[in-house]
């Protein structure tokens, strides 16, 4: 198969820092699409898998899946973009497409595992693929994104990870008008299920366990902001809320959450502690609440996503870096010195 050399940034080994590599795209087949990267998010998933903190990183590795460019070459057969257009690509790029979950336009959840869009098997060039920290990427027309030209296209980028990963869980569990919802966590994720929940129509509470972030989570749309290390505040809670969208990714106490809830009312989990979260039957049983997890969506709801945040003028809040800044980013990552996602020019590269 035909390849094409190109500028990436990654690295090649778990200890090393991100620095300037050369790997291989294929040349593009017919329902291919080649995108030029304008921007690249970062997601502490990149961090994570750059540093082989979940195990079974392949090296060397480019990571980024928050992908936002225009489209420089298209395959005889692609339909739905031309040279020119603005284009997307989030965490996926293939999947079996014969499984039902692929059938129904959940290829998140594609039963041989989806083919993600870093530090997975490559079925076309072997090897493993190579993410959005690049010059160019080529992906099948059926895995990528239109882009609206109305946003900031710099904040559009974590919308592709960040943004359907709370949009699709406040989708599933029917957000809208007339409910009260929690959102647990300001940052990577929490900002955004802030902004997409008060766009849906919802009541907004804010849990945060530093008071610093009240007028912070006011601007991105909260209607109210809860101390949760105050059990006085949390109290006044109680059996308050239709939904919580849990953004937190570090070791916390779901059943206080879970009292929160009305009958039949969800907490749904986005965040990925390492460690066990221990649940209360009784926080579950006596109010015929349901602790459920949620990851990104499939590629129609993603463009849907992309669509709702067009229209209500969505993007995230951003820090834009060069990529000679991301090893300085991802320590900055560690330390949640952010509001809320670095995104990186990549015409830095």
């Amino acid at each position: 198969m035909e390849v094409k050399n190109i500028k990436a940034f990654g690295t090649e080994a778990a200890d090393a820092p991100l620095q300037t590599l050369d790997i291989q795209r294929r040349a593009v087949l017919a329902h291919d699409v080649e995108i030029e990267i304008l921007y690249c998010g970062i997601c502490h998933s990149d961090l994570h898998s750059a540093r082989n903190e979940w195990h079974g990183t392949i090296y060397p590795i480019v990571p980024g899946h928050e992908i936002v460019g225009r489209v420089t070459k298209v395959g005889d057969h692609v339909k739905n973009f031309k040279v020119g257009d603005l284009a997307g690509v989030g965490c996926m790029v293939d999947s079996c497409r014969e499984c039902e979950h692929c059938k129904g336009d959940l290829e998140q959840f594609c039963d041989a595992g989806s083919t993600l869009t870093f530090n997975s098997p490559d079925t076309h060039l072997g090897g493993q693929t190579f993410g959005g920290y690049s010059q160019s990427i080529v992906v099948d027309e059926n895995y990528v994104l239109h882009i609206s030209d109305k946003l900031d296209l710099a904040g559009v980028a974590p919308l592709l990870c960040a943004g359907i990963t709370t949009y699709s869980p406040l989708r599933h569990w029917n957000v809208g008008p007339g409910q009260k919802v929690g959102i647990v966590g300001i940052g990577g994720l929490g900002h955004m299920g802030i902004k997409l929940a008060k766009a849906m129509g919802a009541h907004v509470v804010v849990f945060t366990t530093s008071l610093s972030k009240t007028e912070d989570a006011k601007r991105l749309g909260a209607d109210e902001v809860v101390l949760s290390t105050d059990p006085e505040q949390m109290a006044k809670y109680t059996k308050s809320l239709n939904f919580i969208l849990d953004c937190v990714s570090a070791e916390h106490n779901i059943d206080a959450y879970l009292n929160l809830l009305k009958v039949d009312g969800t907490l749904t989990l986005v965040g990925a502690p390492m460690e066990p979260l221990p649940v209360t039957s009784f926080s579950l049983i006596l109010g015929r609440r349901s602790f459920a997890g949620s990851a990104i969506g499939g590629i129609k709801e993603t463009q849907e996503m992309l669509d709702f945040c067009a229209e209500h003028n969505i993007t995230a809040d951003i820090e834009l870096i060069g990529v000679n800044e991301v090893n300085d980013a991802y320590e900055r990552l560690l330390k949640g010195d952010i509001k809320y996602r670095f995104v990186i020019d990549m015409a830095s590269l």
